[in-house]
């Protein structure tokens, strides 16, 4: 399943948001997302997960929890509308 992950403080390194998801699951893959001139961190994540029903348990735990002292966003990423 793929989780996104917003209200991210902009010291969050992968490693920090990897060890928090993996409590709930293995982990396949985490993309931040950066901004195209600045290349700076834009504070949103996408967390892919093997078992769908350890990323729920990620999900209705996580959101809204404080995290480097921000409550971030996470609930299951949806494809883009064009």
């Amino acid at each position: 399943m793929n989780i996104y992950v917003g209200n991210l403080n902009y010291r969050v390194k992968e490693s920090d948001l990897q060890k928090a998801m993996e409590e709930y699951g293995a982990v396949t893959s985490i993309k931040f997302i950066t901004d195209r001139e600045t290349k700076r961190f834009r504070g949103i994540a996408f967390v892919e997960m093997e078992d769908a029903a350890a990323a729920a348990k990620a999900i209705e735990e996580l959101d809204g929890a404080e995290f480097f002292g921000r409550q971030m966003v996470v609930k299951e990423a949806r494809p883009p509308k064009f």
